[in-house]
């Protein structure tokens, strides 16, 4: 697991600096505010926001885990998969593995979103649909600034970034954390 200490975060409010304050009034509920209503709605209705992946990789990534040596695990993993396969064909949806692989200790397959349409369907299908399966559900962003290196970007991706659906399963982040430090280390040694 990522420190939260090792990254750093930018104001949910940036851009928002100037805006008018923000009506206490509640709603008929009595437990919701009423908002501010531009009549314009987020952009990330229509697009990921940056820096979201908009392009082939697609803006997330969806892994779908599995006990291997569990037989009824694997049966309705791969029953999952073949349904996914068969409702949701516009999807990007990977190899079926056997084995844990990369960071992934136990085995799994994986599924790309491209869009917030695809997202706003499919995850909400997919949490009722995992059964007892847990998914790691994680972004893949692009070049966010001039010092985060893509092995830094990604550590942060599957942990700070990640949300889980399901029981969470530590990955083996090792192979991320010891190339990050490598490439720091080699940074650090140019400006010698």
């Amino acid at each position: 697991m990522a420190d939260s200490l090792d990254f750093n975060y930018t104001s949910p409010l940036a851009g928002y600096e100037n805006a008018p304050p923000l009506p206490d009034e509640r709603t008929d509920d009595g437990k919701s505010y009423v908002n501010i209503q531009t009549g314009v709605k987020s952009v990330a209705y229509e697009r990921f926001i940056e820096p979201l992946d908009n392009g082939r990789r697609g803006g997330f990534d969806i892994h779908v885990y599995y006990f291997q040596n569990n037989p009824q695990q694997t049966q309705y993993a791969r029953e999952l998969w073949e349904r996914i396969r068969r409702e949701f064909p516009e999807l990007r949806i990977y190899t079926f593995w056997d084995r844990p692989i990369g960071p992934h200790p136990v085995a799994m397959f994986e599924v790309n979103l491209f869009t917030p349409a695809q997202f706003g369907a499919f995850i909400p299908w997919l949490a009722i649909w995992r059964g007892p399966l847990s998914v790691l559900v994680h972004p893949n962003t692009t070049h966010e600034d001039d010092v985060t290196h893509e092995l830094e970007r990604e550590l942060k991706n599957h942990t700070e970034r990640a949300i889980w659906l399901g029981e969470r399963i530590p990955l083996d982040v090792g192979r991320f954390k010891s190339l990050v430090a490598a490439f720091r280390r080699a940074e650090s040694n140019k400006g010698e």
